[in-house]
């Protein structure tokens, strides 16, 4: 099933993909969201507003939001599709004069105190909450916002960044104690200390903006993906198919993997700029030696500071002119060019503070300390492939064991590309055709997965800690 990307929430196993206008150049995106295995509902939810010009794009940008929600089936559900309908709405009306730092964590703070109010008006919606991540693409870069332990990811050449820090008690020990997440195992790993929803007032995580480059890609997930699939695996299969095909495969191994939680999947891929697109086959005339001369003089000293400079030395020059009894039409003409040089700087000066408080609080990509909280190398290789072809001769074992049909000719069709490829050296082309034909095997078995839901809120007391407060107690 489709549907309008203005939609708040979407139907489990349901996808979209477009081509949209970002600066100069266009983005490709995708998302989809499934109810998993054990779960009998999907509680995760999506959204995407898209800047449609040029000036949209440059005033607000592109918003993409992952919302995972807890507290029992409809009291989830209400949660991630109230957030991923209003953070969108609030963050678009603030931002043009707040600017994206404080729109965002408006965006967040109101989305909070909405959730909340349903709550605790409402006896049946008792607990209900919803871990959140958006993504906010905008001309100066990407900025995050983040509560919950839905994650970002930035793909970018041979590694994948994981952008946000997961609210979840294991994170905060780990955090604490100096060491890696990993190096704790499965302690307490699906609890959730900061969420949308439970508490009257949250601390969103708000960060950026993240410099973009031509090539990037952005992952948001829940962690239903992140639970079966590791962060490399997810890097490999972003940057070797298209955003679309990239969605309906993690969506399909996660569930092959167990399917424990509901899935969302939400892509943007930003062009490469080699040549495929009008705007990079545009040449581009190199500026000359005065252009490059103003360019550096604008940056390095400043026009505002330029113009204050020189408005004191003609005040100063008038003042001579007058002391020495000069022509009152040659010092008065000194001192009027002093006062438009004076104030001129002044208003420049104004507006330019006013304009980095728009773009990010005052203070420039260079000065904010932007987090990238785990890196993983991506590895596009025979013994990824192979890891990934050991898996669909176990989907097809098993397959065959409760006498599936599966379309053999297209999965062989797949698993021959993907032989020729291998040969050839040619391992990004081969892991995406083993990955189709893996992901041929595992729709078919994850279609006829027998449902049997836990249900377990992964949401806890409501006692959150802020800073370095302390935790709340084990149970």
């Amino acid at each position: 099933m489709t549907y309008n990307a203005s939609n708040a929430a979407v139907s489990p196993s349901s996808w979209h993909g477009v081509s949209a206008v970002a600066h100069t150049h266009k983005i490709r995106f995708a998302s989809q969201t499934d109810v998993g295995i054990k779960r009998s509902h999907n509680q995760d939810a999506c959204s995407t507003q898209l800047a449609t010009d040029e000036r949209l794009f440059t005033s607000i940008g592109h918003v993409f939001v992952v919302a995972d929600g807890m507290g029992g089936h409809a009291v989830g559900e209400k949660a991630s599709a109230k957030a991923v309908r209003d953070i969108p709405l609030i963050y678009r009306k603030h931002v043009a004069t707040e600017g994206p730092e404080a729109a965002v964590r408006r965006a967040f703070e109101e989305t909070n105190n909405g959730i909340y109010e349903i709550g605790a008006n409402n006896p049946e919606f008792k607990g209900l909450g919803t871990t959140c991540a958006a993504l906010f693409l905008r001309p100066e870069g990407a900025w995050i916002g983040h509560v919950g332990d839905s994650r970002v990811y930035r793909i970018r050449g041979e590694k994948v960044e994981q952008l946000t820090f997961d609210h979840s008690w294991v994170w905060e020990i780990a955090r604490r104690q100096g060491l890696d997440p990993d190096e704790l195992g499965d302690f307490k790993r699906n609890v959730i200390i900061r969420s949308l929803g439970p508490e009257a007032e949250v601390e969103p995580d708000v960060e950026g903006p993240h410099p973009v480059e031509p090539g990037d890609a952005f992952l948001i997930c829940s962690d239903g993906l992140t639970n079966h699939v590791r962060p490399e695996e997810l890097g490999a299969v972003v940057a070797v198919m298209p955003p679309a095909e990239a969605c309906a495969f993690l969506i399909e191994l996660a569930n092959l993997r167990g399917g424990s939680d509901n899935i969302t999947c939400l892509i943007v891929q930003v062009p490469r700029g080699d040549g495929n697109t009008a705007d990079d086959l545009t040449p581009k005339a190199k500026p000359g030696a005065f252009i490059r001369l103003v360019r550096w003089w604008g940056k390095t000293i400043t026009w505002p500071i330029t113009l204050l400079v020189a408005g004191g030395l003609l005040v100063a020059l008038s003042v001579w002119l007058n002391m020495e009894r000069a022509s009152p039409v040659l010092w008065g003409s000194a001192f009027a060019l002093a006062a438009v040089g004076v104030l001129g700087g002044l208003a420049l000066l104004v507006i330019q503070f006013r304009l980095r408080a728009l773009d990010g609080g005052g203070e420039s990509a260079s000065d904010r300390e932007l987090h990238i909280y785990k890196t993983h190398a991506i590895d596009i290789s025979a013994a990824l492939v192979q890891r990934f072809a050991e898996e669909e001769q176990a989907a097809r074992k098993a397959l065959e064991e409760r006498r599936l049909v599966l379309d053999t000719a297209a999965v062989g069709k797949w698993a021959e590309l993907a032989e020729s490829k291998a040969k050839a050296g040619e391992w990004g082309p081969t892991l995406r055709a083993r990955c189709q034909a893996l992901q041929l095997c595992a729709a078919v078995l994850n279609k006829n997965q027998n449902k049997n839901e836990e249900f377990k809120p992964n949401w806890t007391t409501p006692h959150r800690p802020l800073n370095n407060g302390p935790l709340p107690p084990a149970e």
